[in-house]
């Protein structure tokens, strides 16, 4: 395996203290806008309202849920815009596309996105492996930070009304980043409008899944409502002795005193019980996916995490609004499994046994983030002005334990289980606190309605703190880093834009280690044709990682590469082409090279295909009579070959993969789905560590009833 680690930051302990002044600040900060802004109204009732704060309302996360189109994004910063105008590349999928390909995980959420590459550690399901145009991307709630997809939590997509992918480096939006781009997730919000669903699931590997999302007014004048969902799921995973059950709840109450002003508290727990992987297969060798050569008594994948969420809008008038976010969260996670290492594998006929090893590792971790930010728009005969400035505050405080030790081999012809190890000693245990401060300004010039011109300037100050609780020893580190954005976007016709743009990135260091950089050169073109909707992207990119250090198997010492270098070219096209045809396409091709003075110069970035294509539709046969619409989906995604090592010396085969759906309206609010994911149950090594091979996700075929209201 490889593993990429720019980061490593999280926080000492008087964050619970903090956390509750914080937020309290905040809220109360958040508010004196509030009650200015009701008495400015009620002194001056004749002042023009430019525009009330709709980006994210009702109107937009509405949409979400009808088309696989969306117009606007919050993803290149906190200031929203036209995707058509925005001079970077911009996926979008909305809840709609999530339900009509039954996602229900960030990897199948994205697995239809250009540039993106999922599941290149196969059967391995302890994170959400996703690499953007090559790197792992930092992800984001709400705008406020979370963390990197690897060694992070994975999350539920039922509780995000869409998730928003940026391409490429930007650390002016949202905070520090790595160069190959972020993900936004956009939270679930309660609506003026009563709304609602309920839906049960059942399929493959014993799966059992019922959910609901609904939500009302509280009171008759629309000022406070109310939105409430959760998922149930019992299921096993594709392997013996495995498990994957979830509980989630999430619950959100929005208070609107004005049409000026929003505030919104959200609530959600995420409880998972699982397994993480069903321990590789041994070399050579060619086993059903179902074979289990870990050990069931150590075999485990836990995580508990309640998150808090404060949300608050203000309209000014005359232009000027203000918005903040805070978020709380506090989450234990864990794992525990054996799995296969055994460099020789199945080579010889004679020796049937594999050497394994026991992986554990537990970790509580306590965020606080917080952020507050002020947009100003207005106009100079033609030029448009928007200026967004703004503060963020970000706290992660974690400590852990990692273990390791070896276990009895296990014969891959007849295998006969161990049992879990006895007491572990941790090899390592840690204690991280990483304290993040910003400032920044994003501005931009629209001339004529036809020239955008768009500067973002962020400067992150961080300052890490690294316990070793094992040698009672402490390292210290203080960084200011200053990230730049700049582009231009040009609309050659109401429908076709082009746009160049340039944009930095730095990624936070572990304690005695520079920080990552990262910078990116891009152009493209957009179209958003008039007679339907639709969204089509075309992008070519040269982008550079800089300072990288580098976790490889076997021995996982670290290892510094001074540069990597992407170069590609991207094409999106979500298009709505008429009220029954639906398609999603998508194709990518990253030229990699690592840049280093060793033994890997040359060498392509592992677990970066060359080229990757996808291909999503559907078509809906309208009802005649007693007969409901009937939606047939289909879809392909190519995958090309990539190397599972930096030294290039292991590589994977492409493959194309087939998924399809079905759904039939039973009646009024009443439908029946039908999914299938790898539906010719195509199987390929996904990733090959040297020690154990990992095969791609088989065949699923799940059902769902849903009741809409």
């Amino acid at each position: 395996m490889i593993r990429v680690i720019s980061a490593g930051g999280t926080a000492r302990a008087s964050i619970r203290h903090r956390t509750a002044i914080l937020l309290g600040c905040t809220a109360f900060v958040a508010l004196i806008p509030a009650f200015a802004g009701a008495q400015d109204a009620q002194a001056d009732n004749e002042s023009t309202v430019l525009q009330t704060i709709t980006v994210e309302g009702a109107g937009k996360r509405d949409a979400d849920s009808k088309s696989i189109v969306a117009n606007e994004s919050n993803a290149v910063g906190k200031m929203p815009g036209e995707i058509l105008t925005t001079p970077a590349t911009v996926s979008v999928i909305t809840s709609k596309e999530i339900e009509q390909r039954a996602a229900d995980t960030v990897e199948k959420v994205v697995q239809y996105t250009a540039g993106v590459v999922t599941d290149y550690y196969g059967s391995d399901d302890r994170f959400d492996y996703v690499k953007i145009r090559g790197f792992t991307p930092f992800t984001y709630r709400d705008g406020l930070m979370v963390g990197r997809t690897w060694t992070g939590i994975r999350e539920e997509p039922y509780a995000f009304e869409r998730l928003e992918v940026l391409k490429g480096a930007n650390s002016t939006g949202f905070g520090v980043s790595d160069p190959g781009g972020a993900i936004n997730y956009v939270t679930k919000m309660p609506r003026s409008e009563r709304f609602g669903e309920v839906y049960g699931t059942t399929g493959s590997f014993a799966h059992k899944e019922a959910g609901f999302d609904f939500g009302d007014n509280l009171t008759e004048d629309d000022t406070l409502s109310y939105r409430l969902t959760g998922k149930v799921q019992r299921a096993d995973g594709e392997y013996d002795f495995s498990e994957n059950d979830e509980n989630f709840i999430q619950g959100g109450v929005t208070w609107r005193p004005t049409d000026m002003t929003a505030l919104t508290f959200v609530f959600d727990h995420l409880g998972r019980d699982g397994t993480p992987s069903g321990g590789g297969h041994p070399l050579y060798t060619d086993f059903d996916r179902d074979r289990f050569f870990g050990e069931p008594d150590y075999n485990y994948d836990t995580t508990n995490r309640n998150t808090y969420s404060l949300m608050f809008e203000h309209d000014f008038g005359n232009g000027l609004s203000f918005g903040s976010n805070a978020r709380h969260s506090k989450s234990n996670t864990g794992f525990g499994y054996a799995y296969i290492w055994d460099s020789l594998g199945a080579s010889s006929s004679s020796d049937t046994l594999a050497d394994r090893s026991y992986f554990g590792s537990e970790r509580s971790s306590e965020q606080f983030v917080a952020d507050a930010h002020f947009l100003y728009e207005t106009q100079f005969d033609q030029v448009e002005s928007r200026t967004l400035a703004g503060i963020d505050y970000s706290n992660f405080d974690s400590s852990g334990a990692n273990y390791y030790t070896a276990a009895p081999q296990i014969d891959w012809l007849n295998p006969v289980y161990s049992g879990a190890p006895g007491a572990l000693s941790p090899y390592s245990s840690s204690r991280q606190e990483q304290v993040t401060r910003a400032i920044y300004l994003q501005q931009d010039l629209i001339f004529s309605d036809r020239l955008t011109a768009s500067v973002g300037l962020r400067n992150d100050w961080l300052d890490l703190d690294d316990t070793d609780l094992l040698a009672n020893s402490t390292d210290n580190g203080d960084y200011s880093e200053l990230s730049k954005r700049v582009g231009l976007s040009y609309k050659i016709t109401e429908e076709l834009a082009a746009y160049v743009s340039y944009a930095e990135s730095v990624a936070p260091p572990s304690t005695g280690n520079e920080p990552t950089y990262g910078k990116q050169y891009e152009a493209g073109i957009k179209y958003r044709p008039d007679a339907f909707p639709a969204m089509i992207t075309a992008s070519i990119y040269d982008l550079t990682l800089e300072n990288i250090t580098t976790y490889e198997a076997p021995v996982y010492l670290p290892n510094t590469v001074e540069e990597i270098r992407h170069r590609g070219f991207d094409l999106e096209a979500k298009v709505e082409l008429t009220s029954n045809v639906n398609l999603i396409g998508a194709y990518s091709y990253i030229d990699s090279k690592i840049v280093d003075a060793g033994s890997y110069d040359g060498k392509r970035f592992a677990q970066v295909p060359q080229h990757m294509a996808s291909l999503w539709g559907t078509y809906t046969l309208e009802g005649e009579g007693a007969r409901g619409d009937m939606t047939f989906g289909a879809g392909a995604r190519f995958i090309g070959s990539y190397y599972f090592d930096n030294a290039n010396t292991r590589k994977s085969d492409g493959a194309v993969i087939f998924d399809a759906s079905f759904t039939y309206a039973i009646k009024e609010n009443t439908s029946f789905q039908l999914n299938a994911s790898n539906l010719f149950d195509e199987k390929h090594v996904a990733n090959n560590d040297g020690g154990a091979l990992y095969y791609n996700p088989g065949r699923t075929i799940y059902a769902t009833i849903r009741q809409t209201w």
